[in-house]
């Protein structure tokens, strides 16, 4: 891994995960990555339009023995000014009002189907479906940071 990206000796690089509402898509993405690369990265999610933690993800994540049950829906404005080596958008409308991050390493995006947009009696499902995917893509590009 190219040094500028380990944040100095001892230290790990910090990550960004950006969508919408910060209720499922990067509150599992978050999960997952500290799961898969904890030791290399500090993960944090926000949104664009914060809306709270959806019992769906948590149930989602708890399935593969994650417990996000404590993490919060927060504001993008939160981490204002901050510095970040990746800041990774994971659904298209985060990726068009997401602010710059001033001395952002990269940003990498991918789009994930929103499970609260699903059709009710869907959500459940759509939730497992989009963690799947997401670890499935984390993994391989984890390896690439």
């Amino acid at each position: 891994m190219n040094s500028r990206f380990q944040g100095g000796a001892g230290k790990k690089a910090r990550v960004l995960i950006l969508c919408t509402g910060n209720s499922a898509r990067s509150q599992m993405a978050e999960g997952l990555l500290r799961r898969h690369a904890g030791d290399r990265f500090a993960v944090f999610s926000a949104g664009t339009r914060p809306a709270g933690l959806n019992p769906n993800a948590v149930k989602v994540m708890a399935e593969l023995g994650i417990d996000i049950s404590s993490q919060r829906s927060k504001s993008v404005d939160e981490f204002s000014g901050q510095a970040f080596d990746y800041v990774i958008t994971v659904c298209d409308q985060a990726k068009e009002s997401c602010p710059i991050f001033p001395g952002a390493g990269k940003q990498i995006h991918r789009g994930f189907d929103d499970p609260a947009e699903a059709l009710e009696g869907e959500q459940l499902a759509t939730c497992r479906r989009v963690r799947d995917q997401m670890q499935s893509w984390l993994v391989d590009i984890c390896d690439q940071l």
